[in-house]
């Protein structure tokens, strides 16, 4: 299983806003330069973060984007559920589209929804907040910093 894009750049925006001073209000063209992002992307990916609750968005001159709430109560699962535009595993998991022909005897889709259900509760035991505690915090600073010259 892969993450789209948009998720991944979701949680890399999360790491940017956690690792900063608490308030901080960060552009875009920022978190772009750090991560080397297109604009574009990143609005839609800030977008669907500022929807689901994970940031503020301030608009004008002085704007930018934040953190909605603490590091400790943004789960990563749930950031993976809101950001990631299909978690279908295979075909048969959506019912509208599914062309399977072996779907009503099949066993895999069980399978593979237990290994989805288990990769989102390891997920869901972790916080934004797990990810930027100490050393982490300290190493993702000093990449960003080199990141941003």
């Amino acid at each position: 299983m892969q993450l789209t894009l948009h998720a991944d750049y979701a949680l890399r925006v999360l790491l940017y806003l956690g690792s900063q001073p608490a308030g901080r209000v960060v552009s875009t063209n920022e978190i772009g330069t750090v991560y080397g992002i297109s604009s574009h992307h990143l609005v839609r990916v800030v977008r669907t973060l500022s929807q689901k609750g994970f940031v503020v968005v301030r608009a004008g001159r002085s704007g930018g984007v934040s953190l909605a709430r603490k590091a400790e109560l943004i789960r990563i699962g749930d950031v993976v559920r809101n950001a990631e535009v299909n978690l279908n595993v295979v075909e048969c998991f959506d019912a509208k589209t599914n062309t399977c022909p072996i779907f009503a005897v099949c066993e895999l889709k069980s399978v593979l929804g237990e290994a989805l259900n288990a990769f989102l509760s390891v997920l869901d035991g972790y916080t934004l907040a797990d990810l930027l505690t100490g050393r982490h915090r300290t190493r993702l600073l000093r990449v960003f910093a080199l990141s941003s010259k």
